[in-house]
């Protein structure tokens, strides 16, 4: 008996469809990392690890928060982080997919909505599948018709909460959601959901995010992630004290999950205070994307630019994807391509990642090899 061979056929098919995937090393520039202000590698990140070790900050929580996990240096992150972003509270998990999940299987109850962005992140929808409230997805940016798709739920005599989870920042798309529009559809209706994960670091007063203006509200929470521009590893809800401690009591990937690391929650303050100590690092990424996006313009005008760090080069077929992006490997620039499921079917893509780990001359040497390489399409 094969045992493996309905998973031997299932690679053979992602094979044959240019999907199979592999892990790949490191090689050449950074386009393809969410280092964006280039933390991870910082002086004053290893300083800060290394000065909490010297502290005697452990390395691992070793328990739930609930039990012996929780660290004074977790709960000084959150504090702290609560009054960066404007937030009543904080909490921290592993890591941005388990808090979006968390959030999601936790708040939105039994006889309420869940309308989410159709191109909202893999953890929304798997945290949707596994939630309790009822599930809807409304047209990507489309704030017209996340309305009418709740206005058709209430007609149908539903009276529960409705909870509007939107990225601020599309992780694969680059592009921003309209928030304010966002945001009083939700207080006529309920809560509102902002994964800030590609966002925060970046965009805002101090890195504080797109949603800064909406935190400090009860019908709104958000998710800070310390694993792109941060630096570090982990995440972040912040929200009203209510709703955190509502997630402290009933959150099950909280409760039964191991604490994250209090090395990690040193890092995390330092981070949070070099996005007020050095505001250089924003203006130059945004100084990249400018640079990039005039060149592009200049060079492949036929091709949109998304205005952000994270660039979007729609190919369509994954296998001429996969083969654009495997030449600009060997010009030395690391560009991955992106395939679906990631991405929606017929729209494989480059991923240009923009960050502070390349000079601005590699920037610009990146859509010249570009405006060389498309035409071979």
């Amino acid at each position: 008996m094969d045992r493996l061979a309905n998973y031997r056929q299932n690679l053979d098919g992602l094979a044959a469809e240019s999907r199979l995937r592999r892990l790949a090393p490191r090689q050449g520039l950074d386009f393809s990392s969410n280092d964006y202000i280039g933390l991870a590698q910082s002086p004053r990140l290893v300083a800060a690890a290394a000065d909490a070790l010297a502290r005697g900050v452990p390395v691992g929580a070793a328990g739930s928060r609930l039990l012996r996990g929780n660290t004074d240096e977790q709960e000084a992150f959150e504090e702290e982080a609560a009054r960066f972003f404007g937030a009543g509270a904080a909490l921290g998990f592993g890591g941005g997919y388990v808090a979006n999940f968390a959030v999601i299987t936790t708040l939105p109850q039994r006889g309420d909505l869940l309308v989410m962005d159709a191109l909202s992140h893999a953890s929304t929808h798997e945290g949707a599948r596994a939630g309790r409230a009822e599930v809807r997805t409304f047209r990507h940016g489309d704030v017209g018709h996340a309305e009418d798709v709740i206005t058709g739920w209430r007609e149908a005599g539903n009276t529960g909460a409705v909870w509007i989870a939107v990225e601020s920042l599309y992780s694969m798309d680059g592009d921003v959601a309209p928030l304010d529009e966002l945001a009083a559809l939700a207080d006529r209706h309920g809560f509102l959901l902002v994964d800030e994960a590609h966002a925060t670091g970046v965009f805002g007063p101090q890195g504080r995010g797109l949603a800064h203006h909406l935190e400090g509200r009860d019908n709104v929470l958000t998710l800070h992630t310390l694993g792109k521009a941060l630096g570090g590893s982990g995440a972040l809800i912040c929200g009203a004290k209510c709703l955190i401690d509502f997630m402290i009591n009933r959150c099950r990937p909280f409760i039964f999950a191991t604490a994250p690391s209090p090395l990690m929650a040193a890092v995390g303050r330092e981070a949070l205070a070099i996005l007020q100590d050095e505001p250089w690092r924003r203006d130059e990424l945004q100084g990249h994307v400018a640079a990039f996006g005039a060149e592009m313009a200049a060079r492949l005008p036929q091709v949109p630019l998304s205005g952000s760090q994270i660039v979007p080069l729609i190919v369509g077929p994954n296998a001429q994807t996969m083969a654009l992006a495997a030449q600009v490997q060997a010009r030395g620039f690391d560009v991955r391509g992106i395939r679906p499921p990631t991405v929606p079917e017929g729209t494989s893509r480059l991923r240009v990642s923009l960050t502070l780990n390349v000079t601005r001359a590699e920037v610009i040497r990146l859509a010249e090899v570009l405006e060389e390489l498309w035409p071979d399409l």
